[in-house]
C-alpha cells in the first residue's frame, strides 16, 4: 500500500512527558536543521522570496499523534539557516473540502489572478467533498503571505478521473509569458498551462515505469557549467522495485512550453539515502540571474517508519534536510547532472574547528575530539584496499557507530546505520549505497552530522546520502578506518556548529 506524503495517517502512541532537566540533557533537538516546533511536519512547499525574506510553508499537524489532517504552517528566513515561526497560514477543515495537502505558492507580480500585485497565490490539493476526490483549490494572501483566504469552495482544477491527482507545482514561464503547472497523477506527470492561475488547460504528460506513485513534481530551467540551458523534471518516487532509491528522481531535457522531452531514458537521483523525500527546489532570491544555481531541501523521513522517532518524547516529529545549493554540470557528450552541496551560510555557525593535514591509516585511528553537530571534510586516497571511511557518533567501547565511506572492491559509496539506533525496526533500510568510480583511487567526502541525521556529499555532490540516525547522547567519537590496505586521509577538517535554536 502506498502512503502519500501529502496526508497523515492515524497513529496510536502518546507523547511521553519528560522533565525539563532530562530533556535538556538528552535532547534530540537538531542543532542546525529545521525541525517542527511541535507535533508533526512532513512535506515542504517550495519557498518563495519576497522583500528580502524567504517564505517557507510546510505540512503541519498540531493534533498529532491523536488526530489527523495537515495544514500549512509558515516560517521565514533571511539566510535559509535561521527560521522564525509565523504560525499557521492555511488552516485545515475550514469547509467540507477537507484539509490542505501539498501544492505550491507563487507571487503574482503582474496581478494575473486579480487579487492584486504581489499577491501570494497557493494552489493546493484537498480531498474535496466531491467523493473525496483529490482536487485543486486556490487560496490567496494579500498580507504578504501571513494568512490565506479560499478563493472558492469549488476547485480550480476538478479531478478528471484518476485516484491520484495531487501536488500541483507552478512556475512562471517567462519566455512564453504563462503559468505552467506539473501534477502528480499516479505513474505519470501531467502538464498544464494558465494565464490567470484559475483556468487551467492540459497540454501533455510524462509517464514512468517501476517508480511507484509519483509525488511532489518539480520543473525548472537551469544553465549548466558549459553555458547550455536545460530543463529539469524531478519528483519524489519509489524506485525500490528496480533497486533504486526512494527519494528525488530527475531527468534533464528540454521543455517546449507544452511537453518535456528527456535527454536520457533512465532517471538520475538527487539523493541515495533513505530520508530525502518530498523534495523541492527553488530560486536564489538575491541573485539577478536565476539560472546558474538553485536551492533544494526535503523532508528527512520515510513512510516505511515515519512514526519511529524518539523526538516524540520531546513532543515533535519532523526534520528537514539542510538546504543545498544545486548546480547543473556537463558530463560527456550531451550528458548533464545535478550536483548539490550544503549552502555556504552553514559556515557562519562554526566558531571552532579542528584540522589534520595528513593521517595514514591501516586499520583504524580514533581522533581525540568528540562532537555531535559538525561538518567533516576529507580527501581520501589509496593504492589498494577494500573499504575506507569514517565511523561517526561512535561509542566509547567502539560497538556503536555510523559508517561512512567507499568500497573500492564494490565500486560504491555507502552510509551504514546498522550499528547505531535508527528508525527502521525491520532493518531493511540500514545501508544506503550509490555508484562510485573506484578506479581513480581517491574521493572527497563532505559529511554533515547532527543530533538525529547524517548527510554525505561525495566528490562534487553528484551523489548524496541523507539518513536519519538516533545515536545515544554520549556517542560522539570519530574514527578513521581502512580495510584491506592503507588509506591516506588529507585535509581533514571538522567544523563544529552552534545551535540555531
Amino acid at each position: 500500500m502506498v502512503i502519500s506524503t501529502c496526508f497523515l495517517i492515524q497513529t496510536f502512541f502518546k507523547t511521553k512527558e519528560v522533565p525539563p532537566e532530562e530533556k535538556e540533557e538528552h535532547s534530540y533537538q537538531a542543532a542546525y536543521h529545521f525541525t517542527a516546533p511541535d507535533h508533526w511536519k512532513n512535506d515542504p512547499q517550495k519557498p518563495v522570496y519576497y522583500e528580502g525574506t524567504y517564505h517557507y510553508y510546510y505540512l503541519y499537524n498540531g493534533d498529532y499523534p491523536d488526530g489527523n489532517g495537515t495544514e500549512w504552517r509558515h516560517a521565514t528566513s533571511k539566510d535559509l539557516m535561521h527560521w522564525k515561526d509565523e504560525g499557521v497560514a492555511i488552516p485545515k477543515y475550514t469547509n467540507e473540502n477537507g484539509d490542505p495537502w501539498s501544492g505550491s505558492v507563487v507571487i503574482d507580480k503582474e496581478n494575473t489572478a486579480g487579487f492584486g500585485k504581489d499577491a501570494f497565490i497557493a494552489v493546493v490539493t484537498q480531498p474535496s467533498k466531491n467523493g473525496q476526490k483529490q482536487e485543486q483549490f486556490l487560496w490567496y494572501s494579500t498580507d504578504k503571505g501571513k494568512s490565506f483566504k479560499p478563493y472558492s469552495e469549488e476547485p480550480v482544477m476538478k479531478n478528471p478521473g484518476p485516484k491520484d491527482f495531487r501536488d500541483p507545482k507552478i512556475i512562471w514561464d517567462d519566455t512564453r509569458r504563462k503559468w505552467v503547472m506539473t501534477m502528480a497523477e499516479g505513474s505519470k506527470i501531467g502538464f498544464y498551462e494558465s494565464d490567470n492561475l484559475k483556468d487551467w488547460r492540459y497540454t501533455s504528460s510524462f509517464s514512468t515505469e517501476n517508480l511507484g506513485v509519483l509525488e511532489c513534481p518539480d520543473l525548472y530551467r537551469m544553465r549548466a557549467d558549459d553555458g547550455t540551458e536545460k530543463w529539469v523534471l524531478g519528483f519524489s518516487a519509489n524506485g525500490k522495485a528496480a533497486g533504486k532509491p526512494n527519494t528525488y528522481a530527475y531527468w534533464v531535457g528540454t521543455f517546449n512550453g507544452k511537453e518535456f522531452i528527456p535527454d536520457q531514458q533512465e532517471p538520475e537521483w538527487l539523493d541515495y539515502g533513505f530520508d530525502w523525500y518530498g523534495g523541492v527546489t527553488f530560486e536564489d532570491g538575491q541573485e539577478r540571474d536565476k539560472l546558474d544555481k538553485r536551492y533544494g531541501l526535503a523532508w528527512m523521513n520515510n513512510w516505511a517508519y515515519a512514526d519511529n522517532a524518539p523526538t516524540m518524547e520531546e513532543g515533535f516529529n519532523g526534520l528537514d534536510s539542510i538546504v543545498r545549493e544545486i548546480e547543473l554540470k556537463h558530463e560527456g557528450e550531451n550528458q548533464y547532472y545535478l550536483s548539490s552541496q550544503p549552502i555556504e551560510a552553514l559556515d557562519e555557525l562554526s566558531k571552532v574547528s579542528n584540522a589534520y593535514d595528513q593521517i595514514k591509516v591501516n586499520g583504524s585511528k580514533t581522533l581525540e575530539l568528540k562532537a555531535d553537530a559538525y561538518q567533516l571534510d576529507a580527501d581520501i586516497s589509496w593504492s589498494d584496499l577494500q573499504h575506507a571511511g569514517f565511523r561517526l557518533r561512535e561509542s566509547a567501547d567502539k560497538k556503536r557507530h555510523i559508517d561512512v565511506g567507499i568500497s573500492s572492491e564494490g565500486n560504491y559509496s555507502f552510509v551504514n546505520r546498522s550499528f547505531t539506533e535508527h528508525p527502521d525496526k525491520s532493518n531493511q533500510y540500514v545501508e544506503s549505497i550509490a555508484p562510485f568510480d573506484a578506479y581513480k583511487k581517491k574521493v572527497h567526502l563532505k559529511i554533515l552530522v547532527d543530533k538525529t541525521s547524517i548527510e554525505v556529499f561525495v566528490d562534487d555532490g553528484k551523489v548524496a546520502h541523507s539518513n536519519l540516525v538516533f545515536p545515544q547522547p554520549d556517542d560522539k567519537g570519530i574514527t578513521l578506518f581502512s580495510e584491506g590496505g592503507k588509506a591516506v586521509f588529507e585535509n581533514v577538517r571538522v567544523k563544529h556548529f552552534d545551535s540555531i535554536n
